[in-house]
């Protein structure tokens, strides 16, 4: 594409080649190897003079956007960190926010002391543009189509668990009709809060659940599941840090919930801002 770029800007193939290099051999090999592969002719040659076709001049300037746009990507990844600067603003759901961002914010912001960060942390669903955020956390098994762009960071389970201090006392449901006997806490922002849909040992199931708590918030959640009041399933990144120091155990682990994602979602720009590039590799390797 460069090799082609450089021989209609310099309206001659050994021009072009000097530029880039190359004899106006392999240069010619080049443009017939891209014609080829496009299945297209670009440019028409005579002995006195050559020109863009049609679709060669459509190909041409559709080639100088995506070169420029590579070069300033390019541009972009090179420039120091120090160069990182003006306001980010970001949204993420409450329970991310408190327990995976918290500890690792910190060290992003020692890396980009000129960043300032603006973090807005809700559990419900916000308009990424109208509220001009640059980069939104969605946890989701599947985003809706929309225009914004999205790249996925990490998978969470959910995780069935109740505290040990509560199934010594109740028991461990081995079945989901035994969850009927039990007291279960439900989170009201789910996709459907009344019930938990699952795949078991039989396939895919699904059971009302008996909610004796229902809160929009997974911490909130948390805590409560800690102090025995009941069973709930919880996203692992908060479950996990629970099981691993014997706060909470986890219950029907032959029936798990579809697996969920975490997204980064951000709006279309031409050039990705290299604030938001920077952010979102950050939190990519550490998630």
């Amino acid at each position: 594409m460069r090799s082609f770029r450089r021989v209609i800007e310099r309206a001659s193939f050994s021009r072009a080649a000097e530029d880039l290099g190359l004899s106006s051999a392999g240069l010619g090999k080049q443009i017939r190897w891209l014609e080829e592969r496009l299945g297209a002719v670009l440019i028409q040659r005579t002995t006195r003079r050559m020109g863009l076709t049609e679709t060669g001049r459509a190909y041409y300037e559709e080639c100088c956007r995506l070169l420029d746009e590579l070069d300033e990507v390019e541009r972009s990844i090179a420039t120091d960190a120090r160069h990182v600067s003006g306001r980010l603003q970001v949204n993420a759901p409450l329970s991310f926010g408190l327990t995976v961002l918290s500890p690792i914010l910190p060290d992003f912001m020692a890396q980009y002391p000129d960043l300032k960060i603006d973090l807005t942390l809700s559990d419900h669903l916000l308009d990424v543009v109208a509220a001009g955020f640059d980069i939104s956390i969605r946890i989701r098994s599947e985003l809706a189509d929309s225009s914004l762009i999205a790249r996925k960071l990490a998978d969470v389970e959910q995780i069935t668990c109740a505290a040990p201090a509560y199934l010594e006392k109740r028991g461990a449901p081995l079945t989901l009709d035994d969850l009927h006997r039990h007291d279960c806490l439900a989170y009201t922002l789910a996709d459907n809060p009344g019930a938990w849909h699952v795949n078991g040992p039989k396939g895919e199931a699904s059971i009302a659940i008996p909610a004796r708590l229902s809160a929009n918030n997974s911490i909130m959640l948390r805590d409560m599941i800690v102090a025995g009041m009941g069973i709930g399933a919880l996203p692992s990144f908060i479950a996990k840090p629970e099981i691993d120091r014997g706060a909470l155990m986890p219950v029907l682990a032959d029936h798990t919930f579809p697996r969920r994602h975490v997204y980064a979602v951000y709006p279309t720009n031409r050039h990705l801002q290299n604030k938001v590039r920077v952010f979102l590799d950050f939190l990519a390797r550490h998630l």
